[in-house]
């Protein structure tokens, strides 16, 4: 099959849709279940790229939750810590499979927006990620194949609409793609660009001390980013994004966002909000918003108008911003990745207030002595990669 009819494109009114091949070959796809939409398409095949090459460069397998094509989350299978559990609420889940835990990590890093995600998955889907994918509101998957079992669980899910799609993993897209804009053709060379150790040899700072676990953090933001629509940075710790800071025209905005995403992820694991007396009846969504609103700025508002009594079942007690501060200093080496140049140093001082002491870069700004500066200033790793990575 070279085509595939969609509803419609990115939104209603765009008929007629659908993707095809153009040289006439067959779709890399399949259709197991349900009928996938246009943006769930750009999610699925950005997605898949991005886990393939995250498998590829690290051994371990990969997971991303893509919303409105940038990942939410992307992480490698590593064994989830007993709070990582609690705060993705998957600790009643049992032990879970390497290729689950790459989800749990991966939608667990930001929760709100993955709600409604795309998921693609570097290996087979199991038994335990299909369970796993099953209680989350998602819109389909992609994979290289899935278990009888597995496969049996997501075609319920949506009442029986929930998009599965199997690729083939051996394909391997053209050396020239294209695209129109406002009725205009453009071609560009595939981005067949690999990531590796070759790309962090270039270490600029005083500190040079680069360790295996930085390593890969700051590859695994790096493939990251190169799905990312751009400008976009990525903060990764223990082998996940836990912020990601996408399609921002100001890059120190790209730092604050996804530097203020990453504060959330490990605010979720102080012990004062790991024991939040929730209502029984809160579902995991809801449990989300309100943490959310829990350690922002919004809940002195929700005291206020005693909407906690609709949440809660005692009035937790105010999280302070000095409590805040002091959780936060205990966040440590966390690697950061930028998809284009820091153009000047206030990138690295945000940077450094969530814990970031690893840096990838591709460097080249007028200004690179001062980010330099700032870096060495924090006692800061930073490598020079010497590649780009917008995507648009």
């Amino acid at each position: 099959m070279n085509e595939l009819q969609l509803k419609y494109g990115c939104n209603p009114n765009q008929k007629p849709s659908r993707v095809y091949m153009e040289d006439g070959s067959d779709l890399p796809i399949e259709v197991l279940n349900g009928k996938p939409g246009y943006i769930n398409l750009l999610d699925a095949f950005n997605g898949w790229q991005l886990v393939s090459e995250l498998k590829k460069a690290t051994g371990l397998p990969a997971a991303t939750s893509f919303k409105h094509v940038s990942p939410a989350g992307a992480a490698v299978g590593l064994p989830l810590t007993d709070i990582e559990k609690k705060i993705y609420w998957v600790e009643d889940m049992g032990e879970l499979t390497p290729i689950a835990s790459a989800y749990a990590r991966a939608r667990g890093a930001d929760r709100m927006s993955s709600f409604g995600d795309f998921i693609s998955l570097s290996d087979k889907c199991d038994l335990a990620t299909a369970k796993l994918i099953k209680r989350e509101v998602s819109d389909g998957v992609i994979a290289p194949d899935y278990d009888d079992d597995a496969l049996e669980i997501l075609k319920a899910k949506k009442n029986g609409n929930y998009a599965v799609i199997k690729i083939d993993p051996n394909y391997v897209p053209a050396q020239l793609e294209k695209k129109q804009v406002f009725g205009v053709t453009f071609e560009q060379g595939h981005n067949f660009i690999e990531i590796g150790d070759d790309m962090l040899s270039n270490i600029v700072t005083d500190n040079k001390e680069l360790p295996e676990q930085a390593r890969i953090d700051l590859i695994i933001s790096l493939i990251t980013l190169k799905y990312t629509q751009s400008n976009s940075v990525c903060y990764v710790k223990g082998g996940q994004a836990i912020g990601i800071g996408a399609g921002q025209q100001s890059r120190i905005h790209c730092t604050r966002l996804a530097g203020n995403k990453a504060d959330n992820w490990f605010l979720r694991q102080c012990p004062k909000v790991l024991e939040l007396p929730f209502l029984d009846s809160i579902r995991r969504a809801d449990r989300d918003n309100a943490i959310d609103l829990y350690i922002g700025e919004d809940y002195m508002d929700v005291l206020a108008e005693g909407k906690w009594q609709n949440i809660f079942k005692t009035k937790p007690e105010v999280f302070t911003a000095e409590e805040k501060r002091e959780w936060l200093s205990k966040n440590t080496d966390v690697a950061l990745g930028s998809d284009a140049f820091f153009p000047f140093g206030d990138n690295i001082e945000r940077a450094f207030r969530s814990g970031v002491k690893y840096v990838a870069q591709p460097g080249g700004s007028v200004r690179d002595d001062n980010v330099i500066e700032a870096a060495n200033s924090h006692d800061m790793v930073m490598a020079f990669t010497g590649m780009r990575f917008f995507h648009h």
